[in-house]
């Protein structure tokens, strides 16, 4: 198959694996703000943007009027606390084929850019093209994230049915189907008949099977 003219990606459960990173960062934030043990974290607020997650814990115990303070908690308490995610598999080899290919890529994540930014420094990551949480005037999803990011890469509209997106989230599929553009499901958080149910075109375990099937085909 003819290689798609763009790559846009998802961080979390596409990128690494930062659920211990996130849910460190909200369980002290928690405990500092309310004195008390943070509730699970629900599969409901998977992808979604930290201030509904921050909003959903809150509500848990009826602090709803909190939420803002919990939200901004958090964020000074993951990069104080700062937990390095784990990489999942094919990152480097997707994006050094993409490089070399000089096919444009990017990151187009509800998390925030600074976590974005740490994580992509520690892991020594190639992106140059990222996007976070405070990017978007409407997150994920909305598909204002996948839009501004491929329009970031240079293209246009036109171009949008062409690109791929690698979600994980629900929300995030979604956002890159509203977009037009071709959503590709990574299967780290949903099985894949949930994916292709979202609008997934194609199914991957992580991105190296991704960058696999590429190359053979």
């Amino acid at each position: 198959m003819p290689i798609p003219k763009g790559f846009l990606f998802d961080f979390d459960g596409v990128i690494v694996d930062s659920f211990k990173s996130h849910y460190s960062a909200w369980s002290s934030a928690f405990k500092e703000l309310f004195d008390a043990d943070i509730a699970p974290f629900p599969a409901s607020c998977i992808g979604k943007t930290p201030m509904i997650i921050a909003n959903y814990f809150c509500s848990v115990i009826g602090q709803e009027n909190k939420t803002e303070d919990l939200y901004y908690l958090k964020d000074r308490h993951i990069l104080t606390n700062f937990t390095v995610p784990t990489l999942l598999p094919g990152v480097h080899e997707f994006t050094n084929y993409l490089t070399k290919e000089n096919v444009p890529f990017g990151i187009a994540s509800n998390a925030t850019k600074q976590f974005l930014k740490n994580s992509i420094h520690h892991l020594e990551l190639n992106f140059k093209t990222v996007f976070g949480f405070e990017d978007y005037e409407h997150p994920k999803p909305s598909p204002e994230a996948y839009i501004t990011l491929a329009k970031a890469l240079g293209f246009k509209e036109d171009d949008f049915k062409d690109i791929w997106v690698f979600e994980d989230s629900l929300t995030g599929t979604k956002a890159a189907k509203s977009a037009g553009m071709i959503p590709i499901g990574i299967t780290t958080q949903h099985a894949e008949e949930e994916l292709k149910n979202a609008g997934s075109m194609f199914i991957f375990p992580t991105l190296l099977e991704a960058y696999q099937y590429l190359n053979v085909e």
